[in-house]
């Protein structure tokens, strides 16, 4: 019997073969009443593979949750320490600077301008500002985004400012090393970097070393953040802008009273 039941099996599916070849609106029924009947099997069988599927994606969901608040966790767990650090070291320079006597600096007034043009004119790296009448602003003053300097204005019109960009080749900027106290000069390269220049000798930037603004000059105002050291594969120390300079939208323009680059051409307004 057992070796009849491969021929009878090929005899069996040449038959059906011919019958769907001699008859194909019988074969294409034949299809459509399978498919009827297997309907209902499918979906009895899809509810529970669905909540499967579900209960999968909700499992591994809430093990993401699980790492991402462990991760959350441990970050709060730093900020509180740096918190009661920061705290400590306010309260300490507070006292310090009353048993100095400290003189603290007179408020900056600042005004906001958004980009219109990354317009260079007669720079490389430069952008436009629409200022409005009346502005105020004048040539030297310091430029900064939401997160460090930016540059300084050197041309002014009746309602447009040019910064240039502290990226550009006739940048030059006094800066400290935050970590070593050297002082240094920033020179402007019309890369996306600007380089360390002239520092003392015996010193050496370190990678990702902070480098903030030095008053040397009476040109810039201490300490405003300018960004972080970087080395170039030929061993030149470039500095990454803290300031998004490539997405620049709205800026503010500083007024530090300093005139140790361009003496100032008029009394500026009170701002806001």
């Amino acid at each position: 019997m057992a070796r009849l039941t491969l021929p009878v099996l090929i005899v069996v599916s040449f038959g059906v073969m011919l019958l769907g070849k001699a008859d194909t609106l019988l074969a294409e029924r034949a299809r459509i009443a399978l498919a009827d009947g297997l309907v209902p099997i499918y979906a009895v069988l899809s509810s529970p593979l669905s909540q499967i599927q579900e209960s999968i994606t909700e499992t591994a969901t809430l093990w993401t949750m699980r790492e991402e608040n462990a991760r959350l966790r441990d970050e709060n767990e730093k900020l509180r320490r740096w918190q009661s650090i920061a705290l400590a070291l306010d309260a300490e320079n507070q006292r310090l600077k009353a048993s100095l006597q400290w003189i603290p600096d007179a408020d900056a007034s600042y005004v906001t301008a958004r980009v219109v043009a990354d317009a260079g004119g007669a720079y490389a790296k430069a952008v436009l500002l629409s200022v409005g009448p009346n502005h105020g602003v004048r040539k030297g003053e310091i430029a900064v985004d939401e997160r460090g300097l930016i540059g300084r204005i050197t041309e002014v019109g009746s309602r447009t400012a040019r910064v240039l960009l502290i990226t550009d080749l006739n940048s030059r900027i006094p800066v400290i090393m935050e970590t070593s106290r050297a002082h240094a000069i920033l020179v402007g390269t019309n890369g996306t970097r600007p380089r360390l220049q002239y520092w003392p000798e015996g010193i050496v930037p370190k990678e990702g070393e902070r480098i903030v603004t030095s008053a040397e000059a009476n040109a810039f105002p201490a300490n405003l953040p300018i960004g972080t050291v970087h080395y170039t594969a030929s061993g030149a120390a470039d500095v990454e802008p803290a300031a998004l300079l490539q997405k620049l939208e709205v800026v503010r323009i500083f007024d530090y009273g300093l005139n140790g680059v361009v003496p100032p051409e008029r009394p500026t307004p009170g701002r806001h």
